[in-house]
């Protein structure tokens, strides 16, 4: 049965409700997109909270000058719930000395601290073993079915799993199957093969390495390399077994191309994007064609990013893929995907037309011209305003720190962008904030409540800058539906997908993930806004091993500060 697009009957009667990156051959400016001007809000979207928030930290690339490809890709970052307390604390990654770079003090990750309210507290030397390396991106799950949230940190050399014994993460990668020495990117939790164990999924980048770097030229001056300077890596997937180890079976489902050079990821989504109750696996890959892995649901994938619509852009190119997430930005029942990619080549918007078959419609919702001089990076689909439809927040900046030397016009610090929904069709919000006229080298971004109210604010990382904290105004106070999906283990129901049906024929479709966007994690709980009378009709659940119920609308809060949590029934 297909959720989507079919309701189900039986009534969920044990929930409980509760308080990179090189320019395609096409270089032309896009055609100005077509349509309305935004419309005009007098409402602040979002508030920079950093500094009242505690948050102070600043990433480190390590660089001395020479260059090194690293150096201009990390770093990450994700809300996680590190404490059991019901709030996301945040982790921050950090980079480590590179060769010439004479300070060796200080360099480790980060664990903050949130006390509820959205302010936080570096807990860092208390919870977090300080395991050297080079770190890039994240992602967190319960792999040891105990009911907290372990951590896998992907890096520059060996990916660290880190289990959560009692609040403290402890590095218990040797003996656990994770091995991976090659540069890890992003990566994300799901259980693909629906035996009650979460799986893993990383993408690693290319095979540079410190020995192996090259100089490169930018507009006459050394500059960060291509990646086609570079040979690509397969990427890996490991198979849980629900107690902390895990098994690889990169090779076994097929997820291991046998061209490595086509492999060269540094985004990933876990989406089941056909709706057949089986979580699929979407890449973006830098300047080679991206991946959509088709789960077969006997342990092997097959790639159809060809046949499906989502390889290439409309002009059948290869784009320098960054980011990625997965919504129905159209609100059609399907998820549709977005990539971030490199100035003179836009975000890609690759809407689900027909099922499983995409196309690409960036100009058709707006997306070409203002992505046409950007270079983004992370990229998070949710309602900020709860309204009922997915708007847009991503972050940018160039991957040269000489960018002018190639165009004049170019620049490495770049601001990010908020784009609202109106019908499918992005525009520019007309008053985001302050912090949208500020320019960062933006890396990854992470959407989650951070201050208990509901809506969902925004992490932002930058590379060699400050992390930055962002606050939702323009939720405050509208109504919505907030879910936090648990399986009986009390870990979050990731790979469960909801369908939110209203009054007036709309729905809205979510899926709970664990990893997404570039290098980073966002909050697990599913948030639905609601425009003004819209009221809730059904509420439709399918679990993630495949078992689906409904949820009464009585049983649904619309304040989005009591949250309803649903665990399966039985």
């Amino acid at each position: 049965m297909s959720l989507g697009r079919q309701l189900v009957v039986p009534l969920l009667t044990g929930a409980a409700a509760l308080a990179g990156c090189g320019p395609s051959p096409s270089s032309e400016v896009p055609a100005s997109d077509s349509g309305d001007e935004p419309a005009v809000t007098t409402s602040v979207w979002f508030e920079d909270a950093t500094a009242r928030s505690g948050l102070d930290f600043t990433h480190r690339h390590g660089g001395s000058g020479r260059r090194f490809m690293v150096e201009t890709m990390g770093g990450g970052g994700g809300l996680v719930d590190l404490d059991g307390d019901d709030d996301l604390d945040i982790i921050l990654l950090q980079g480590q000395p590179l060769p010439g770079h004479t300070d060796q003090e200080g360099w480790r990750d980060s664990v903050w601290r949130n006390d509820g309210t959205g302010h936080f507290t570096d807990v860092s030397a208390e919870v977090l073993d300080a395991v050297p390396g080079y770190s890039m991106g994240l992602c967190a799950g319960d792999v040891d079915e105990d009911g907290d949230e372990d951590v896998v940190l992907t890096r520059f050399g060996p990916d660290r799993l880190l289990l959560n014994e009692g609040g403290r993460l402890v590095d218990r990668t040797a003996g656990s199957g994770l091995v991976n020495d090659a540069w890890g990117t992003s990566c994300a939790f799901a259980d693909y093969n629906r035996d009650g164990c979460l799986d893993l999924a990383i993408v690693n980048y290319v095979d540079f390495t410190l020995e192996t770097h090259k100089v490169c030229d930018a507009g006459g001056s050394p500059g960060y390399c291509h990646p086609d300077a570079y040979g690509g890596v397969p990427d890996r997937l490991f198979a849980g077994r629900c107690d902390g180890t895990f098994s690889d079976q990169s090779t076994t489902s097929g997820i291991a191309v046998e061209d490595p050079d086509e492999s060269k990821g540094l985004g990933l989504i876990w989406t089941d994007y056909d709706d057949d109750g089986w979580v699929d696996l979407y890449v973006s890959n830098d300047s080679t064609r991206n991946f959509l892995w088709r789960n077969l649901g006997d342990g092997r994938f097959r790639e159809v990013g060809v046949s499906t619509g989502v390889a290439f852009n409309e002009e059948g190119v290869t784009e320098a893929g960054m980011g990625v997430d997965a919504g129905d930005i159209d609100r059609d029942g399907r998820l549709d995907l977005i990539v971030t990619n490199l100035d003179l080549e836009t975000n890609t918007v690759y809407l689900q037309f027909a099922d499983g078959i995409f196309e690409d419609a960036t100009r058709a919702v707006g997306l070409a011209a203002p992505s046409h001089e950007r270079v983004g990076f992370g990229v998070e689909l949710f309602d900020a305003d709860l309204d009922g439809d997915l708007d847009l927040y991503i972050t940018n900046g160039h991957i040269l720190d000489n960018a002018r030397n190639v165009r004049s016009t170019s620049s490495f610090e770049q601001p990010d962008q908020l784009f609202e929904s109106e019908g499918g069709r992005f525009t520019a919000v007309a008053n985001p904030g302050s912090w949208f006229s500020e320019e960062r080298v933006g890396r990854a971004v992470a959407a989650g409540d951070l201050d208990g109210d509901g809506d969902q604010d925004v992490l932002v990382t930058s590379c060699n800058q400050a992390a930055t904290v962002l606050f939702n105004r323009i939720g405050d106070g509208r109504p919505a539906v907030v879910l936090d999906l648990r399986l009986a283990s009390g870990r979050p129901a990731v790979g469960a997908r909801v369908v939110l049906v209203d009054d007036r024929g709309g729905r809205q479709v979510e899926e709970v993930r664990a990893g997404s966007s570039y290098l980073a994690q966002g909050g697990s709980r599913l948030v639905f806004g609601l425009a003004d009378g819209v009221r809730v009709e059904r509420l439709l659940v399918r679990w993630p091993d495949g078992t689906e119920e409904e949820l009464p609308p009585d049983r649904i809060s619309t304040d989005p500060q009591q949250v309803t949590r649903l665990e399966p029934r039985g």
